[in-house]
């Protein structure tokens, strides 16, 4: 209870018991003298008005009442609303002080390894270190080889078009005869000059017919300038054996290398470097068609003239790799 209800209620009562007092007054000595009523009921006519102004303030004090009643019940919820949000408040309050647990206990424990990090920082740093030298190094031999394979692709380009310039200088040289018994080819960076046995060689004859005689004297006057070329001469033969052996004629392979010296020796006398030249026999072990029928034996019996370029320059390209 208010003090101002309180104080209300007790003037109500001291109003009361004071009127119930003068009415006994009255009552009991029956009469009482003018003042005494007038004085009397002036006192009471206060007291009404006071009574009045209680019940004016009484009600104002209601009407408060009724008011801080209300506010007190809005207080009442609000505070609820306050206390649920407080309690979110704490929730996330208490998230956030186990995540900074959690995070205080990370950066302790990388706290504590940091020095073991740093050593591993510094080994990574020592490898990318000796990786870039090794990198610069690399890209150095690169560039070398580079370098290198140009040279090598510029002096193999001029040995080809020296090749190539060969074979037409050899063709042109040889021109009047005819294509099966002669032939004029490059194959792996050579020239390949294959005479049939009809043109050279009469049946296991060694001795070089007049007309391969002539052939061979101008293909040695097409190449007896070119200072930077080799020379092999193959003696090439059929499967077929021999039909006589002598002391220095004993098989095929004979046959073929005895058809090579003498075919070996026109070309020297021809004009060509006797250093540049070499012959060799290699029977029938290696045949360009079968030996099963005539036409594949007479395309074995031939001797192949390889001309190769001097391949110095190369071989010292290559070494300094």
């Amino acid at each position: 209870m208010s003090p101002q209800i309180g104080y209300l209620i007790n003037i109500l009562a001291l109003l009361m018991k004071y009127l119930i007092l003068s009415l006994v007054t009255v009552f009991i000595f029956g009469c009482v003298s003018q003042k005494k009523y007038d004085d009397l009921l002036s006192e009471k006519l206060g007291l009404e008005k006071n009574l009045t102004n209680a019940q004016d303030s009484l009600e104002t004090a209601i009407a408060d009442i009724s008011r801080l009643r209300k506010q007190v019940e809005n207080l009442k919820s609000d505070t609820a609303g306050l206390g649920g949000y407080i309690r979110k408040d704490r929730k996330k309050f208490n998230a956030l002080q186990k995540e900074h647990q959690q995070l205080q206990t990370y950066y302790d424990n990388l706290l504590n390894n940091s020095g073991q990090l740093n050593r591993d920082l510094a080994e990574q740093q020592e490898r990318l270190l000796t990786l870039k030298e090794n990198l610069e190094q690399t890209k150095k031999l690169l560039d070398d080889r580079e370098s290198k394979v140009k040279e090598l692709e510029d002096v193999l380009a001029k040995k080809d078009a020296a090749v190539l310039g060969l074979k037409k200088k050899i063709a042109d040289a040889l021109l009047n005869f005819k294509e099966n018994d002669l032939t004029v080819t490059v194959k792996n960076g050579k020239v390949y000059v294959s005479l049939a046995e009809q043109l050279l060689f009469k049946s296991g004859s060694t001795v070089v017919d007049s007309k391969g005689v002539n052939a061979l004297k101008q293909l040695a006057s097409a190449i007896k300038d070119q200072n930077d070329i080799n020379i092999m001469v193959e003696g090439h033969t059929d499967a077929v054996p021999i039909s006589g052996t002598s002391q220095y004629l004993k098989d095929n392979w004979d046959l073929s290398t005895l058809r090579a010296t003498s075919i070996t020796r026109i070309l020297t006398e021809a004009g060509i470097d006797t250093e540049r030249v070499t012959a060799a026999g290699r029977g029938e072990y290696f045949p360009v068609a079968s030996n099963e029928n005539a036409s594949g034996r007479q395309k074995n019996r031939r001797t192949e003239i390889i001309i190769t370029p001097n391949l110095d320059e190369i071989f010292e390209i290559l070494e300094t790799n």
